[in-house]
């Protein structure tokens, strides 16, 4: 009876008979405040930039507007019409550095992430000497884009480049080659390219394989499965999420690379390593034809978001089937 009275007593006290709830101290405005930097700095780096280009792409901005570039007249589609017409000088320039780039991207995307995967893979297990292995490999990532470039640069130098000294004291071609020039620009461009990115597939695949358990491969290895079938079965599966961001991540930092050709090349780029970076940046401030710049500016994110919304459902699917 007592017992009755002082739970009856309780939920008197506690003003009736609902449950007490517990509520939140912070306001429901405070998730959106904390967000509120994020999203001007997004606004004021990002969208006003990419709003103002392509505002851009429609104007007639040429050198006779550049002082007093918002009296500009209009050009409608006109720009993109020329930078579309591959009949012509402007169109086909941009038709070549499209092929280019792509096939640029897809040499240095295929070797980086052939190296870091390898690399990734044979450094798993622990073994001494493995940490100061894995430091060294990181070093291009960790070097300034233009230190680390600008020393390729010299390198590759024609005169007294340390590759054709080395090529000509091994007996291999007589250490003349241009190989900022012509058709070797492509490939040093590539050489280059990879030296600096394949570190960040390394990290990124080392930190994927952590969390897959070694107990995996002891029973495999049990069962007789060797190191190729193990990679093929165990390890592409297990690294599919980390593979999807990762390819992705590379082909459009590699697609959209500035730093490597304007710090090898300068203003004289070579046909054969004319990145469509490079060229929009040629096309908007050598020509100073800002208007035909931009509109290259839009089709080129165009083709990127066009590739990254076909890449995203295919690989999602595979992903989920891994």
């Amino acid at each position: 009876m007592s017992t009755t009275t002082s739970r009856a007593g309780l939920n008197t006290a506690g003003g009736g008979d609902r449950p007490r709830r517990h509520r939140s101290v912070a306001p429901r405005w405070l998730p959106y405040l904390l967000l509120l930097p994020a999203l001007v700095f997004e606004l004021l780096v990002h969208i006003v930039p990419m709003l103002t280009g392509i505002w851009i792409s429609g104007l007639q901005l040429n050198q006779f507007f550049i002082r007093r570039w918002l009296d500009a007249p209009s050009a409608g589609l006109d720009n993109y019409r020329v930078a579309l017409n591959f009949d012509g000088a402007v169109g086909e320039a941009l038709l070549n550095s499209f092929v280019v780039t792509f096939a640029f991207t897809l040499a240095v995307l295929a070797v980086s992430w052939t190296m870091g995967m390898f690399a990734a893979v044979m450094l798993q297990r622990p073994f001494r000497g493995r940490g100061l292995i894995r430091t060294l490999f990181l070093i291009p990532y960790a070097i300034p884009v233009y230190a680390g470039v600008i020393v390729w640069k010299f390198m590759l130098g024609r005169d007294n480049g340390m590759v054709n000294t080395l090529l000509a004291q091994l007996g291999i071609g007589e250490g003349d080659t241009f190989w900022l020039l012509g058709d070797q620009a492509f490939w040093s461009t590539v050489v280059v390219a990879v030296w600096r990115l394949w570190p960040f597939a390394f990290l990124t695949l080392t930190a994927g394989l952590q969390s897959v358990p070694d107990d995996v491969y002891e029973a495999a290895s049990v069962d007789g499965a060797g190191l190729w079938r193990q990679f093929r079965s165990l390890t592409l599966p297990m690294l599919a999420p980390v593979n999807q961001v990762l390819l992705l991540v590379l082909f459009l930092w590699t697609f959209n690379d500035f730093n490597v050709p304007y710090i090898l090349f300068g203003q004289s780029v070579p046909r054969s390593a004319d990145l469509l970076s490079i060229h929009v940046y040629q096309s908007s401030f050598i020509t100073w034809n800002f208007g035909v710049g931009s509109a290259m500016s839009v089709l080129l994110l165009l083709v990127l978001l066009v590739i990254t919304a076909v890449y995203l459902p295919l690989t999602n699917r595979r992903v989920r089937d891994a």
